[in-house]
């Protein structure tokens, strides 16, 4: 199984990015998914899920308004769409996903609940 994150990338704080995350190995429709980031000298951070179906998502307080998780199944693919994007943002983002079968998104927040981790893609906002 491997989750292949990428569009990671420099901008200037208040542009854009799209990252995407792409699984092989196995089929993950029916897991949540979701997005992390690790700042240097910081402690990898919730960013946002999305459940099987795409129906419900969860942001962390930092990205709500900002940030928007989507996902194809068909593609078995994540997206993470970035907006306004602030110099604070600055991080290794990291794509995971859960093993568990239709767990409720508000249920993934923390590192211990997701099983497979893709290698991470650097996103550097400048001011």
């Amino acid at each position: 199984v491997q989750l292949q994150a990428s569009g990671g990338g420099l901008v200037q704080a208040g542009g854009s990015l799209r990252l995407s995350c792409a699984a092989s190995g196995r089929t993950f429709s029916k897991n949540v998914m979701g997005w992390f980031r690790q700042a240097p000298g910081k402690e990898r951070e919730f960013v946002a899920a999305i459940n099987w179906s795409g129906g419900s998502t969860n942001y962390a307080d930092s990205v709500k308004g900002r940030f928007t998780i989507s996902r194809d199944n068909a593609k078995n693919t994540v997206y993470l769409q970035m907006n306004r994007l602030k110099v604070e943002d600055t991080a290794v983002y990291y794509c995971a996903a859960d093993r568990r079968f239709y767990r409720a998104v508000v249920a993934a927040t923390a590192t211990p609940d997701f099983d497979f981790w893709g290698q991470g893609t650097l996103v550097t906002v400048s001011s």
